[in-house]
């Protein structure tokens, strides 16, 4: 498998709508679909609570949901704790919170796991009773090939992608400061100064993206990347392009919403160093019907390089993939139930129907149910 350190398997419990998901299988390509309500935001949600605690942000992250009754599933009175088990192959983090008085979380666990193929597992407690995440601070005492390397390296670069803010304030339309540029930020924002970074330091890989976008946006050209400099002599730049034949430099406000947010997944999925882990949700919003077809083969593509997991309700997208890519999610006994799908489950299905067809259909779940 081309990923570095892919997420194998994924333990949550106690988490918002998922009650108790055990050891669900993670594959370098995870397409979740799934009527509204049902929890596909919440798993998604997960990834972006993991980037926070990494960053010591957890007692923020939770003030900011309104409190660990908001985060633990059916509240306090119905659940005590949240635990997760995320495993990269032989490696594995665990942790559980208990709710605080305050409405935070405390760690009642936290530990590292090594599943030696010859002497057993490795559990390396990093404490208890702490309020934030210790794992960096393991990370920053021990060398690499450490266990809490292969750990925090891989969290540490998940991406969750978000790109439906294309208001007139949103961050992609903005000048942005030009050394912005050592990842791209999950709502793009600095979108202009990541694409003048490849297109100096990674020319191949730039053109590439432009070409793509072209099959897309016929009328697109090119990106016009100027930065300037203030008289505080800070560099900034702002992402303008041109169209075929006119060296006009038009502002991304001339672009519309749909062309931006294709952008920025093109951009997210062509990029020449990717994150280990990618989680998009819902990418197909606002996209032309061929542009979702030509991003169902970009996600393709990128799951070769890094692990790809994306939510959608989108029946042409789904045509795109295999039903061996699916993951359906349901609402069963008011929690979230995720179920991944065999193919040959469907095979007679098949001969007649497309993927998209029988989701419709509600052959494979996950559709509203009466």
């Amino acid at each position: 498998m081309g990923t570095i350190n892919p997420i194998n398997k994924l333990t949550i419990q106690g988490f918002k709508s998922i009650r108790n998901m055990k050891e669900l299988r993670l594959d370098n390509l995870n397409i979740l679909i799934g009527a509204n309500g049902v929890g596909k935001s919440n798993f998604v949600s997960y990834f972006r609570l993991l980037g926070e605690m990494l960053e010591k942000r957890l007692q923020v992250w939770t003030a900011k949901q309104g409190g660990a009754d908001r985060v633990l599933t059916y509240g306090i009175k119905e659940t005590k704790v949240f635990s997760c088990l995320v495993e990269f192959g032989l490696n594995g983090y665990l942790f559980s919170l208990e709710p605080t008085a305050e409405g935070g979380f405390t760690y009642s666990q936290e530990k590292i796991i090594f599943h030696g193929p010859y002497y057993g597992d490795k559990k390396i407690s990093l404490g208890t009773g702490h309020v934030e995440s210790k794992l960096k601070e393991q990370y920053d005492i021990t060398s690499q090939g450490d266990e809490s390397h292969y750990c925090y390296d891989s969290i540490s670069s998940w991406r969750v992608y978000h790109f439906h803010d294309t208001s007139e304030t949103a961050g992609v339309k903005r000048l942005g400061a030009l050394h912005d540029n050592d990842y791209l930020r999950t709502d793009a924002s600095n979108l202009a100064a990541f694409l003048y970074k490849l297109k100096e330091s990674y020319p191949n890989d730039f053109q590439q993206i432009r070409k793509t976008i072209k099959l897309a946006i016929p009328f697109f050209d090119d990106f016009v990347l100027k930065p300037q400099t203030l008289p505080t002599e800070e560099e900034q730049i702002r992402l303008l392009w041109k169209q075929n034949d006119n060296d006009y430099a038009l502002w991304p406000s001339q672009l519309s919403d749909g062309s931006i947010r294709f952008i920025c997944l093109v951009t997210a999925l062509l990029q020449p160093k990717p994150p280990s882990t990618i989680i998009i949700d819902e990418p197909e919003l606002g996209l032309h019907p061929f542009a979702i077809t030509l991003l169902g083969s970009l996600l393709r593509s990128a799951s070769t390089r890094m692990q790809v997991i994306v939510s959608t309700q989108s029946v042409p997208l789904l045509n795109e993939f295999s039903i061996n890519d699916l993951i359906v999610v349901e609402r069963e006994d008011d929690v979230s139930v995720f179920k991944r799908l065999d193919e040959d489950e469907f095979k007679n299905w098949l001969n007649d129907y497309s993927v998209g067809e029988l989701w419709e259909k509600n052959i494979l779940g996950g559709r509203p149910r009466k």
